[in-house]
């Protein structure tokens, strides 16, 4: 292997980033940020969901969520209900509006993957996607272990 390629952390890390930028380009007009975006999508699969769970699950603190989710409130997009047991906790719930915004998102999301794998065969798209989901399943393990020693270096 070429050791002046870029690491595979490196691309993954540049394809994401990539992705995301393309995504905001292709979804301008829309009336929403990218993490509203998110946030909805991600709500659509777990409807009833505190704030501090979704924020867990997009990896962002809470209160940058609630800046997202005030937002989409007043678009009429989410609504926030008390939770049954709990006087401090809202849970999140998606309105019939939100729909039609999540159908939109699917439809950004597919162009936007189209752009990325064009010119890859459906064969090689199969190969990478297995590749990752395994790498994805081994860093999932990995995380869950104790880290490992960094091996040390003599100098000398």
């Amino acid at each position: 292997m070429d050791k002046n390629a870029p690491s595979v952390g490196f691309l993954l890390h540049g394809c994401a980033r990539l992705l995301r930028k393309r995504f905001e380009q292709n979804s301008q007009g829309t009336g929403l940020t990218l993490p509203q975006w998110k946030v909805l999508v991600y709500l659509s699969s777990n409807e009833g969901i505190n704030q501090a769970g979704l924020a867990d699950l997009l990896d962002v603190e809470p209160i940058t969520l609630g800046r997202s989710l005030d937002k989409l409130q007043a678009l009429k997009l989410i609504e926030r209900r008390p939770h049954p047991t709990d006087r401090r906790s809202w849970l999140l719930h998606l309105l019939p509006a939100a729909d039609e915004k999540i159908q939109l998102a699917k439809v950004i999301g597919d162009a936007t993957r189209a752009e990325a794998f064009k010119g890859i065969s459906d064969a090689d798209r199969e190969h990478l996607l297995k590749t990752l989901q395994r790498m994805h399943e081994n860093l999932v393990k990995a995380c869950e272990a104790p880290a490992a020693e960094p091996k040390r270096t003599s100098h000398g």
